[in-house]
């Protein structure tokens, strides 16, 4: 999720870095030389603008990293991110050093680090600047991950998955909700046929962007991968604290997302099911996305469709314009 990790967090991985460069000088690093790494292995980072970046790397370049990740090291990384998101570009500095901290090279720009690197985690936290920085990545038939939000329109979004079937370039973008383990059970059956879902996340709202691209996509997500594809109208109320998005599915399913903005920070839902009813929740970090992404780059089959993902970005802009018109149920966009 595109949430600062804790500030105790950082205090460790900055001194456990200090300590490491204190001991073996300033020109060395704790992790070793990882540009070194086998090709085929390794990992470029588009923008340093979210904790995401830092936590991805500190995983891969650990030095008993878990053989999940299959030898993949983050060499290199370029620090673009947003360009006028005063609280994206405030992080740059810090999760800059921190990634230098775990062994990565910082570069210049994105053809000089696609020069270095056969696989990309596109990681700017502005989904307006997804296109532009991917399609260099495209054209270099790179394997990309693209994090939330794919970008901050259909539009776009559509633009880049063409690109990539017209270029035959794995490309996949999704929240890290997405592979929770109670999410995934569901996902594969656990509780049968699903009947309907009511999920929730905090939905913070950023000005640049759609309302629930920035933040709410995080329980929207959620709210597709146990009830799947198919949503064909949605309806929206909305208040300063709160958000209530009631989906209609093609076959006569209901799900809903809450997005908060007062209360607690978390992460969850109910789902009912034929076989039963089941509470999902309990993120538990970034790793369970990051296996999938590995095997992604191994593969180069993507974990969740196009299609999937542009049905979310479909059902967050008739979200947006069911709220313009007070609460109307809106069809989500079709192509």
């Amino acid at each position: 999720m595109k949430k600062d990790v804790s500030r105790r967090g950082f205090i460790k991985t900055t001194a456990m870095a200090s300590l490491g460069l204190g001991m073996l000088g300033q020109s060395s690093s704790l992790f070793g030389s990882i540009p070194s790494l086998q090709k085929g292995k390794r990992v470029g980072i588009i923008g340093l603008d979210t904790s995401h970046a830092v936590a991805f790397a500190k995983s891969l370049n650990a030095p008993n990293a878990d053989p999940k990740f299959k030898g993949y090291k983050v060499v290199a990384a370029v620090a673009q991110g947003s360009k006028d998101i005063p609280s994206s570009i405030e992080r740059v500095p810090k999760y800059t050093e921190d990634v230098k901290a775990l062994g990565v090279e910082i570069v210049k720009s994105i053809p000089e680090l696609l020069k270095k690197v056969d696989v990309v985690l596109l990681e700017s936290n502005d989904g307006r600047v997804h296109l532009e920085q991917v399609i260099p990545v495209i054209k270099a038939k790179k394997p990309v991950f693209i994090d939330k939000p794919i970008t901050a329109s259909y539009k776009d979004a559509k633009e880049i998955f063409d690109l990539a079937q017209k270029n035959k370039v794995p490309v996949f973008s999704c929240s890290s909700l997405r592979f929770m383990e109670k999410a995934q059970e569901v996902r594969g059956g656990s509780v049968g046929k699903v009947l309907g879902a009511d999920c929730f996340s905090p939905a913070a709202l950023e000005p640049t962007h759609p309302d629930f691209y920035w933040y709410g996509i995080h329980g929207i997500e959620l709210l597709f991968t146990v009830m799947g594809k198919g949503c064909e109208s949605v309806s929206r109320t909305h208040t300063e604290g709160t958000d209530v998005v009631v989906g209609k599915w093609n076959d006569g399913r209901i799900g809903t997302f809450r997005g908060l903005r007062k209360g607690k920070h978390d992460y969850g839902g109910t789902v009912f099911g034929e076989k039963g009813n089941v509470v999902i929740g309990q993120f538990k970090g970034y790793d369970p996305l990051l296996v999938e992404i590995i095997n992604f780059y191994e593969t180069g089959i993507p974990p969740v469709s196009a299609e999937e993902t542009l049905e979310i970005c479909a059902f967050i802009e008739a979200a947006d314009e069911s709220k313009r018109q007070q609460g109307k149920t809106v069809a989500l966009a079709k192509d």
